[in-house]
């Protein structure tokens, strides 16, 4: 640590510290280099924080309200079947392999600046797709949507960070945020299914619009401007190649297994890639001087169990949206609307817990709170693994969709707030990306592989089953069960990788106050 320009806030003289605070407080200028959180007398920020929280759970929103809309899409666009899935996986892509490349570039080129250009595009894109008029263009359109999304959901995490302060402040932000986080996914499947039902498959698409000028319109009022303090502007674009392309592979790779399968040539070349990719990300950060993702990030263990947490939670949470949704359709034959409804108590658990799920990390700290949200999600998991194929909501559905969502929100927010404690604020943008990336890069992994699992035990189950077919609700729940109870040892790997990895409040360093960042008193 260079003691001439960084130094712990024990280390200051209290009368520093006071200081400190008091220019932290003070109005920033919309082009400050870094602007640290602001004062408690400031009531902008939580209107700020609706902007951003807004504009994340339309993003969340896109990832799940497209599911129940894939069969009138396929009508109305002459989709073949092979096809249809990369309405979905166009979205994935884009979204998953540009996140940590977005959230870096908001640090270089302004938080606030690019959170701005991400709706923007996602805006557009979201018109565009409403009005697409073949499969090419909505994939095309789909994949632009995408880049959006991995454009301003880091850049609103971390004009988060780098306007509350880290602890009880920053917790009770992070708890709003989790919890329209944690709800989206639910709520794209019910709004997605009554827009559908109501209006048409366009109209999934066309909702954002409004929302999104909204927010464009009052992001510059309302949003401070914010990049990190550096020596220099330099951009690692040799880092961002390797890790962008790396991640866009792996992502098409695992869509292409499960439908193609693990041991083919097409996958195993494809992961193959991937992996060599990834590997001379980290090589080339190991030796850049103006690096992507500065690897001493790692060195927060906190932030880094967070991110191993993350990771597991993706692959079982988008997975059980994923099954559970194919369950109640094909097994239970819910319409895309009674699809929807199911998920209220799950959404509204969520939304309720997120408050609790803050309050609890800020009184006893994430190691003990993040576990416990994994053990209910894996509890839960475990009731889904025993749904019968006469499965009745109120006694079957929904005791476990009140785990989950206790679970979830239990899990998410402190996942959060771990994924972002010690953080120096030069690096909020790429700390923000990174904890984004982990958890859909999890979730395309456990999708592809639960996919890859659900198919074949339920062939499995029609070889050994004379009469049945792979379509009748016995052998499709067979194969969801098997699923499931996989998806609850990734849930219960990721609550004993939180408890030994997570470090206790007391032992979390105090995070580093960058003097030189300090801007001076008006």
């Amino acid at each position: 640590m260079d003691i001439g320009n960084k130094c712990s806030a024990q280390a200051l003289d209290p009368v520093i510290v006071e200081q400190i605070n008091d220019w932290e407080m003070k109005p920033m200028d919309a082009e400050s280099i870094a602007a640290p959180s602001a004062g408690p007398g400031d009531r902008r920020r939580w209107i700020a924080l609706a902007v951003i929280v807004a504009a994340q759970f339309m993003v969340v929103l896109d990832v799940a309200i497209v599911n129940v809309a894939l069969p009138s899409i396929r009508t109305d666009l002459h989709f073949s079947p092979e096809s249809l899935q990369w309405v979905i996986t166009a979205y994935a892509i884009f979204f998953g392999g540009v996140l940590l490349l977005g959230g870096r570039l908001g640090d270089l080129l302004g938080r606030r600046r690019l959170f701005m250009i991400g709706l923007a595009v996602f805006t557009v894109a979201s018109l565009l797709n409403g009005l697409a008029w073949s499969e090419g263009s909505l994939i095309l359109f789909r994949s632009i949507q995408g880049l959006g999304a991995a454009l301003l959901s880091p850049a609103a995490l971390s004009i988060l960070m780098t306007t509350f302060r880290e602890g009880r402040e920053r917790n009770l932000a992070l708890g709003i945020w989790g919890a329209a986080s944690g709800s989206g996914g639910a709520a794209g499947v019910l709004l997605g299914g009554a827009l559908t039902s109501a209006l048409s498959w366009s109209w999934i698409f066309f909702i954002n619009v409004p929302v999104g000028l909204l927010v464009i319109g009052l992001s510059p009022f309302l949003l401070r401007e914010s990049r990190a303090d550096l020596a220099h502007r330099n951009f690692d674009f040799a880092g961002a190649a390797s890790i962008t392309s790396g991640l866009m592979v792996l992502v098409y790779a695992m869509t292409r297994a499960a439908q193609h399968g693990w041991a083919t040539a097409e996958t195993i070349g494809l992961l193959s890639a991937s992996a060599a990719l990834i590997v001379a990300f980290f090589v080339i950060e190991a030796r850049s001087k103006a690096p992507l993702l500065p690897l001493r990030i790692f060195r927060l263990r906190t932030l880094t169990g967070s991110n191993v947490s993350g990771l597991l939670m993706g692959s079982a949470i988008f997975s059980q949206f994923f099954l559970l949704t194919l369950y109640m359709q094909q097994v239970l034959h819910y319409s895309a609307i009674k699809t929807g409804v199911a998920y209220i108590g799950l959404t509204l658990t969520i939304i309720a817990f997120s408050g609790v799920a803050q309050a609890l990390v800020t009184r006893v700290g994430v190691r003990r709170v993040l576990p416990t949200g994994l053990a209910f999600s894996t509890v839960a998991l475990i009731l889904f693994a025993r749904l019968p194929v006469d499965g009745n909501y109120w006694t079957d559905l929904f005791p476990a969709f009140l785990l989950s969502g206790i679970g979830l929100a239990l899990a998410f927010v402190p996942i959060s707030i771990g994924a972002l404690t010690g953080v120096r604020q030069a690096d909020a943008g790429v700390a923000s990306g990174l904890i984004n990336t982990s958890q859909q890069i999890g979730g395309a992994i456990g999708v592809a592989a639960v996919t890859t699992i659900a198919t074949t035990f339920t062939a499995h189950y029609v070889s050994t089953h004379a009469g049945s077919n792979a379509f009748s609700g016995a052998a499709l729940t067979h194969g969801f069960a098997i699923a499931f109870y996989v998806l609850a040892a990734i849930a219960a790997a990721g609550a004993i990788v939180s408890a030994v990895m997570l470090e206790s409040p007391d032992k979390i360093a105090e995070p580093v106050i960058d003097v030189g960042a300090v801007p001076e008193a008006a």
